[in-house]
């Protein structure tokens, strides 16, 4: 082996460096945008707000089953390591088929245009003919800085969270501004928009979806100081601060716009702005949305090439992806190789589909693989792990079975977004057993 082959991870991050991936993953555009369509499926305030806590409540089920794998097994790679020991090969393959090479550059496609879009119209430029060029620059940028190592991301990351959670304080801040002390209408019903108890369910589902990405840290686990403790305490204070900002911001959206305002909003806090500062107001929120949105391609950018240098390591991948560059300690082949994916799925606007097709895969992989906590708790009963996710069973089966409800119901109200699904993952059968088949044959 090369020095640039044989080399490894450095543990450079700290407990605010991993909270700060924890949040940065989790806070994109999604509470910016999906809120109002929770206001659509609830007919009140306080069921709007429940649903927020639950939605969180149930992520922090899950955030506590990382924490116990991520204890066990500190080392790049998430859930496909995980998923490895516990099923084989070819469930790690799938996963890594769905979701490093097409879920996490299609998600950066996605978010980057997001990114573009709100940087734009900061900035005064044409979005119809500057929003490729911008998100495609973006991610360049963003796969550059890394290129230096997991210390230059994170430094950058830390940055543009600070900006984040500053966006989120001034929509808090203008919504109880707005509110002018009559915070009792925040709880109450919208006798005008009634909503069946039915479909509280479907309202839950863009809730746990803006809560997602709280994965993230996990996959960068091989360059976490002091790793048994300082994922349990990451992801702990991460998801916890995500949920009072979820919270808050839902709470300063109904207190400035109301539950009918809220319902009606297609861009929830830019209206909320516009009430307060006008067109300035609007411009100003823009340009923290874009800030939020360029902190998660980030994230999105080294956690997902952690995973795809992995499988390279592992033989699932040329192995030229699982090199690690000897100065930098930075997986550079797979990041220019996600990077540059995501380039092309910007450019040719396909993007959008594909993150559709895939929801259903990222939310198994989760379910898959917080169920590997009963494997490693069965077979590694002589070997406790440093950190134990409490309430145990209860924890990690309330998880899985909520995911699983979500997915069934996401099947039913989109079918054909959920059958791609499952196609693109069952697509990767032939593919793992025809790179087994060429492995062999050039050994």
């Amino acid at each position: 082996m090369t020095a640039e082959t044989s080399s490894s991870y450095l543990r450079r991050l700290g407990t605010w460096d991993a909270a700060a991936i924890v949040i940065g993953g989790v806070i994109g555009a999604g509470i910016f945008r999906s809120a109002s369509t929770v206001a659509e499926r609830t007919s009140s305030g306080a069921q709007l707000l429940t649903l927020w806590a639950v939605g969180g409540l149930l992520t922090l089920a899950g955030v506590l089953c990382y924490a116990e794998l991520g204890a066990r097994r500190p080392q790049a790679g998430g859930v496909y390591i995980y998923l490895r020991e516990a099923y084989g090969r070819l469930p790690a393959f799938l996963f890594g088929w769905t979701m490093a090479l097409i879920n996490y550059p299609g998600s950066v496609a996605a978010v980057a245009t997001t990114f573009a879009d709100y940087f734009c119209a900061a900035v005064g430029l044409d979005v119809h003919q500057w929003v490729k060029p911008v998100a495609a620059g973006a991610i360049a940028f963003i796969v550059g800085v890394n290129f230096f190592g997991i210390r230059a991301g994170s430094r950058m990351l830390n940055v543009f969270t600070v900006l984040k959670l500053s966006a989120i304080a001034l929509v808090v801040a203008v919504g109880v501004i707005l509110a002018k002390g009559q915070f009792g209408n925040v709880l109450a019903t919208d006798t005008a928009h009634p909503v069946p108890s039915s479909a509280i369910l479907g309202a839950l589902l863009p809730v746990l979806f803006t809560y997602g990405g709280f994965h993230y840290l996990n996959d960068l686990a091989g360059e976490v100081r002091d790793p048994q403790r300082t994922l349990p305490r990451a992801l702990g204070l991460g998801l916890g601060g995500v949920v009072v900002c979820y919270v808050l911001v839902n709470f300063a959206y109904l207190a400035g716009l109301g539950h009918a305002g809220l319902a009606a909003s297609q861009a929830p806090a830019a209206d909320l702005m516009r009430h307060l500062f006008g067109e300035s107001g609007a411009t100003l929120i823009a340009v923290g949305i874009a800030c939020s949105t360029f902190g998660y391609c980030s994230i999105a950018i080294a956690g997902g090439a952690r995973v795809l240098q992995t499988m390279g390591a592992d033989g699932m991948l040329f192995s030229a992806v699982g090199r690690i560059h000897a100065r930098s300690h930075a997986p550079r082949v797979a990041l220019a190789l996600l990077g540059g994916w995501a380039i092309v799925l910007v450019v040719s606007g396909s993007f959008g589909q594909l993150v559709d097709y895939t929801t259903v895969g990222e939310w198994l992989s989760h379910a898959f693989g917080i169920a590997t906590l009963f494997w490693y708790r069965r077979h590694f009963r002589n070997e406790p792990s440093p950190y134990q996710v409490p309430l145990y069973p209860l924890l990690p089966l309330l998880f899985v079975t909520t995911v699983l409800a979500v997915i069934i119901v996401t099947s039913i109200r989109q079918p054909s977004d959920a059958g791609m699904s499952l196609a693109l993952i069952a697509l990767g059968v032939p593919v793992y057993y025809a790179w087994r088949a060429w492995q062999r044959r050039s050994a």
